[in-house]
């Protein structure tokens, strides 16, 4: 949710393609990637924390020999918030959940995030209008259904955590458009690293090791998988649309993850979806397709 300054050269075209793509395809492929990472014995919080930590770094450092602004300390301010909101609790609620959740469930979920971000626009002075408000009643249908078709686990806790996390990334997003934010890539990266900072305390207050014995190839090229393209390319896209395109656009991605997802999942993992599962996503899809309609 980078910056809400612009950038000093507009948007390309292609450059808003070439983002959204890759948001479609990349991070929707993430939540294999985190099934595999956990399946291989890494704890879920200190494994997105050293991805968010390390893909921070590299893309702060390369920034800074380039010559970038280093963040002020207003601006640090607004990065760790905003990495708290996003990453923290965003991304750390779904990881935690993939632990008993399947990932195109999980995948699903987050394709609620543009009916968050519609309710958090009205917050900010934009409220959905009369198609928008049936999109948002058909959406949370569906997150009923989910609830009662048992897909959530059956555990409380992981539940909780994975319905908080796209709220939390929705409130981040739009509250980031009028935070002091860094110029342009500088600000994925600060969010980066400390929203990574944030997601290994919490890995440490519950009490997460690194296993002793060396994960198994899979997991290792999952996490590096999650590093280069889930977080330096997926989350530098994902700001460079926030800069650049309308917030309904930029989360767009929320309802083509979950179709990425489940077939992933179903081919790669033989993940079984349960047929109200089915009934769940097109509920949620329809929402958002309602949510994101251009006026």
């Amino acid at each position: 949710m980078p910056a809400s300054d612009s950038a000093p050269a507009g948007p390309s075209r292609a450059g808003l393609i070439t983002s959204l793509v890759a948001l479609y395809l990349i991070w929707g492929s993430t939540y294999l990637a985190i099934r595999w990472a956990l399946q291989g014995g890494l704890p879920p919080f200190l494994m997105s924390g050293s991805r968010f930590v390390l893909a921070g770094g590299v893309l702060f450092a390369a920034l800074w020999l380039r010559g970038a602004p280093v963040p002020t300390a207003r601006q640090w301010g607004a990065s760790a918030l905003v990495g708290f909101l996003l990453l923290g609790v965003g991304n750390g609620g779904i990881v935690f959940a993939q632990q008993w959740v399947p990932s195109g469930v999980a995948a699903l979920v987050v394709g609620s995030l543009p009916m968050w971000t519609a309710l958090f626009g009205g917050l900010f002075g934009q409220w959905p209008g009369r198609m928008e408000r049936w999109g948002l009643a058909i959406g949370f249908g569906g997150i009923v259904l989910l609830n009662l078709g048992g897909d959530m686990g059956g555990r409380w806790l992981p539940t909780l955590a994975m319905m908080l996390a796209p709220v939390s990334w929705a409130f981040g997003s739009m509250w980031s458009r009028r935070l002091p934010m860094p110029q342009g890539l500088m600000s994925a990266a600060a969010q980066m690293l400390c929203g990574g900072v944030f997601m290994l305390g919490f890995g440490l207050v519950l009490g997460e090791h690194v296993p002793a014995a060396m994960p198994g190839a899979q997991a290792v090229f999952a996490w590096f998988y999650l590093v280069i393209f889930g977080s330096l390319v997926g989350y530098s896209a994902y700001g460079y649309l926030l800069r650049h395109a309308r917030p309904s656009v930029a989360t767009s991605y929320a309802y083509v993850n979950p179709v990425v997802a489940v077939l992933l999942g179903g081919v790669l993992a033989g993940e079984m979806m349960k047929p109200m599962t089915w009934v769940a996503m097109g509920a949620i899809l329809g929402a958002v397709v309602l949510l994101t309609r251009k006026r």
